[in-house]
């Protein structure tokens, strides 16, 4: 996510018709979440063990947050909506890339943003200390569930973020954490922000994303100012 101020609610997102909705799976992902990947009973005890071991580390977030009318940890909230568009975007997503959705910002809070120095230059190390502590903490848990090194190593690799720019799933891992983005922090960022912050914030943010998930991010139902804002930044993308 960005260096803004932390969200108030979400916007409301309405998913193009011609969107294939995929066949439902693991409650424990928040929602009534949906796949294709096949797991074994004792994979899917262990996928759902490290699921819920995500869930207990983000559930430790002093950070709160307004999601669907609920006031909840902030990581915890954010994290099961990227895994919601994950399942969305990518239907058949294997074990890794759900795996990553869900812990991609585990414990963000335990490196603060003010412990590096203000600029462009501060937020590039704190933005590169983040990926590494991730991707740490990550292979931590993973491997205390037993998960073998290979399976590991590919998480942390699309955790990182790094090294991927050709890779189909860390670019629905991308387009998840956008969407996400969209959701949860366009409005309160219009209204803290000047036009001109917000439409760099927001450029960055589509730059990083595959048309397909732009259909999505176009599709929010946000306030006036939002809406201008988003209409000049397309058009200057046409």
């Amino acid at each position: 996510m960005t260096d803004s101020m932390p969200p108030r609610g979400p916007a409301t997102i309405d998913p193009p018709s011609n969107m294939q909705q995929p066949n439902s799976v693991s409650t424990s992902l928040g929602r009534s979440y949906r796949s294709g990947f096949r797991l074994t009973p004792r994979e899917h005890e262990r996928f759902e063990r490290a699921i819920a071991g995500i869930d207990a580390i983000n559930s430790s977030d002093p950070n709160w947050i307004c999601v669907d009318s609920r006031e909840r940890p902030r990581e915890l909230a954010l994290s099961e909506l990227v895994s919601r568009w994950v399942s969305l975007l990518r239907p058949h997503a294997s074990l890794e890339l759900r795996l990553a959705a869900r812990a991609h910002h585990i414990r963000r809070w335990a490196v603060p943003r003010s412990t590096f120095p203000a600029g462009n230059t501060g937020y590039a190390r704190w933005r590169n200390r983040l990926l590494q502590f991730h991707a740490e903490q990550t292979g931590i848990l993973l491997a205390g569930e037993g998960y073998p090194e290979d399976t590991i190593l590919r998480v942390q690799a699309l955790v990182r973020q790094r090294g991927l720019e050709h890779d189909p799933e860390a670019q629905v891992l991308q387009d998840a954490i956008g969407l996400t983005f969209f959701e949860t922090q366009l409005e309160p960022l219009a209204e803290t922000t000047s036009d001109e912050k917000f439409i760099e914030i927001v450029r960055r943010t589509i730059a990083k994303m595959s048309p397909r998930a732009l259909e999505f991010a176009y599709s929010l139902h946000v306030g006036t100012r939002s809406r201008r804002l988003l209409t000049k930044v397309r058009a200057e993308l046409r």
